[in-house]
């Protein structure tokens, strides 16, 4: 039995299905939930912590039914909600007590978990500040720290990167990854940008109108294709030169973004490639294998939005 096992979870509502029979499981380490907003990320978070019924289905986490053993689903686990629902007058170090405390932490512990805590998200030298002068960046510390107060088995964060700028973004995709790795904590992480999760998970997780597209190993998203992306420049509309010049050389050939995504044939293909573009007097920037990435899960799929980053 994995850390999350879901079969056949459905949740409705009168004019939408929000999960619609979710059969996954998610192990140890970090995991990533992506989908597009409305895909079902959230619901299925407040039915795991025992927050909102399934209309149909089971689910377990940690061993539990969610639907007898709420209560001790939340003991055990830590949660980062989306919104912000930090109150502007209490500093972070009385919040995060309080939360150690509503975990069933007695006081001194609880103070001693929050000062943990706190320095582990950087929040160390801010703790006695109330959290309505927090950035937004520091609010997610606040929020993070809150859910790992009780030393939990298993931490819920949902969209922790949510209105952050770049650099903390990386700050807290760096805390995500720590949290799984040397905590030794299972995560279960949701975002809407690919990136972000092929950089920090272990495993991703990911939905499009509450159906399960594919659950996998990250590495197994990534795997070459057995393409090149072939990338040059020298004239305003080089990508299309080159394409052109490639598929009247008789290769297969397709605009991907900047780039030209070229099928190889045989081993002789890069050298093909190579002097085309040399013959057609552009210059080379790159030529690489092409990669699968999270994101051909959604185009083959046909999914909704989904960024990637």
């Amino acid at each position: 039995m994995g850390v999350i096992d879901t079969v056949a979870l459905t949740k409705r509502y009168p004019s939408v299905t929000a999960l619609d029979q979710l059969d996954v499981s998610v192990g140890e380490g970090v995991t990533g939930l992506v989908g597009a907003n409305g895909a079902g990320k959230s619901t299925l978070i407040k039915i795991l912590l025992g927050l909102t019924p399934a209309t149909s289905g089971t689910a377990h986490v940690l061993g539990h039914d969610v639907t007898t053993a709420g209560s001790t689903i939340r003991s055990l686990v830590g949660y980062m909600p989306e919104h912000d629902c930090l109150p502007a007058d209490v500093s972070a170090s009385d919040l995060v007590v309080h939360m150690g405390q509503m975990s069933g932490l007695p006081y001194p512990s609880a103070r001693e978990r929050a000062s943990d805590v706190l320095r582990h998200v950087g929040l160390a030298e801010e703790r006695y500040r109330p959290i309505g002068g927090y950035s937004t960046g520091m609010k997610q510390r606040a929020k993070l720290a809150q859910a790992l107060v009780h030393d939990p088995r298993l931490v819920l964060l949902d969209e922790p990167t949510n209105g952050l700028d770049p650099s903390s973004r990386d700050d807290m995709l760096a805390l995500v990854r720590r949290i799984g790795t040397e905590f030794g904590i299972a995560v279960l992480v949701t975002s809407h940008l690919l990136g972000e999760l092929e950089r920090i998970s272990d495993h991703v997780v990911v939905l499009d109108s509450g159906k399960l597209l594919q659950s996998s190993a990250t590495e197994d998203f990534m795997h070459a294709t057995g393409n090149l992306l072939v990338e040059v420049q020298g004239r305003s509309d080089a990508d299309r030169v080159l394409g052109q010049a490639l598929v009247d050389a008789g290769l297969r050939a397709w605009p991907s973004g900047q780039m030209v995504e070229v099928e190889v044939v045989d081993e002789t293909t890069p050298d093909v490639v190579r002097d085309i573009v040399v013959d057609l007097g552009l210059g080379l920037v790159r030529m690489q294998e092409r990669h699968h990435r999270i994101e051909d899960v959604f185009r083959e799929g046909g999914a909704g939005s989904v960024q990637p980053v």
